[in-house]
């Protein structure tokens, strides 16, 4: 029985790949739903999420790998290069080639076949596997992968699966309710309706400061630029992880960790960031982990960049956006005490907390640590 898509597998679970996650490919589909039964699974709303949230899985010590198509690349550049990479995180990337193999999508050729030279120009190392035969390369190369902490992208031609005898199990049945089932949120112990009203009279500095005696044994992942400058002047502790690049990566990251460990995960985001990748919040409804707080401090401002208004400070309401997505517990705060009892309420769930503040930064210095020490410091907490 030819079963090409069950060969791979087999390689990547004597390789230790324990955590995957994808988006949709139509070359992949058989293989992608054999995924699904065979690891932990996340399915993601947009690729650079996905680095994201295996970054998360890699800190806590697990062998993630993720299976996109050619044109998704195009979507992780950045956060490959200045998240993944720049940590030395491990990740497997199998990566659906399209546009060069009987391809009917005129739209797939530019990206499908300039891969290999975005790869190269990247410092992204790449195997190509055109056959089967090809797959004694992922046998050498994934083990590397995961024991020296890089990023390894694996061309899969869609040659690969013709004759499959792998068939689709999947039946789609329309009318049943769905796993992620619309229910009405719940407040935030410290909630307060007023507060949507309220102006906002903290700025973000001050906020860190009235949280911090409750980051105490937490796993906290803080924004990047100031957030992790003034969270880290607030009060260093081994148990966070500062973000210095690729942002719209905190909640992505948080989000994997806490997939991972049985330790409360602390994400502290901002509007702009959220921003970037809303669709983190589908996904962290629909896994819902118990151990996953988001705190979202809105300023209405990128206040690493100059203070340009977000459209959080004029149109979007964060909390509001939460809730579509799908998650239940949420609150909006903006006094110190409705604050500091929200966060005083944690470990009952995923919840989401909008923090109201005013723009501004603390004039602090830059985090003394280097980015591989703060790696090391986090990751060492996770196992503790």
């Amino acid at each position: 029985m030819r079963n090409p898509e069950k060969e791979l597998l087999t390689i990547l679970k004597q390789a230790g790949v324990d955590f995957a996650a994808s988006l949709p490919c139509e070359k992949i589909k058989v293989l992608l739903e054999m995924v699904g039964e065979s690891f932990f699974h996340v399915p993601l709303t947009r690729e650079e999420e996905g680095v994201g949230i295996c970054a998360g899985a890699a800190l806590s010590g697990r062998s993630p790998a993720m299976f996109v198509q050619s044109s998704g690349i195009g979507n992780m550049i950045n956060a490959l290069l200045s998240l993944t990479s720049f940590y030395e995180l491990p990740l497997a990337l199998f990566i659906s080639q399209r546009g060069v193999y009987k391809e009917k999508i005129a739209a797939q050729l530019p990206m499908g076949r300039k891969l290999p030279d975005i790869l190269r120009g990247s410092g992204i190392n790449f195997s190509v596997i055109s056959t089967p035969k090809d797959y004694s390369l992922i046998q050498r190369k994934l083990p590397g992968v995961y024991s020296s902490g890089r990023i390894h992208a694996f061309l899969l031609n869609p040659a690969i699966w013709e004759n499959s005898e792998a068939r689709s199990r999947r039946r789609i049945e329309y009318g049943k309710p769905s796993l992620c089932e619309y229910q009405a949120s719940v407040p935030c112990e410290g909630a307060s309706t007023a507060a949507a009203r309220s102006r906002p009279k903290y700025r973000r500095f001050e906020i860190l400061q009235s949280i911090s005696p409750y980051l105490e044994s937490k796993a906290v992942v803080c924004n990047l630029g100031f957030p992790s400058k003034e969270l880290y002047s607030v009060g260093h502790r081994q148990s966070i992880f500062y973000m210095l690049g690729s942002m719209g990566m905190v909640t992505p990251i948080g989000l994997g960790i806490s997939l991972s460990v049985t330790k409360e995960v602390i994400v502290i985001d901002g509007d702009g960031s959220l921003l970037m990748n809303p669709g983190t919040l589908a996904t962290a409804a629909y896994f819902a982990p118990a151990n996953l707080t988001v705190l979202a401090i809105d300023n209405g401002s990128y206040g690493s960049t100059g203070d340009q208004p977000t459209l959080a400070g004029s149109c979007v309401d964060l909390e509001a956006v939460a809730r579509g997505f799908g998650m239940r517990e949420t609150c909006k705060v903006a006094t110190k005490k409705q604050l500091v009892e929200a966060m005083k309420s944690g470990g009952r769930g995923l919840r989401f907390i909008h923090a109201l503040a005013v723009p501004g930064n603390e004039d602090v210095p830059n985090i003394p640590i280097s980015h591989i020490e703060i790696k090391k410091q986090f990751a060492a907490f996770l196992k503790s």
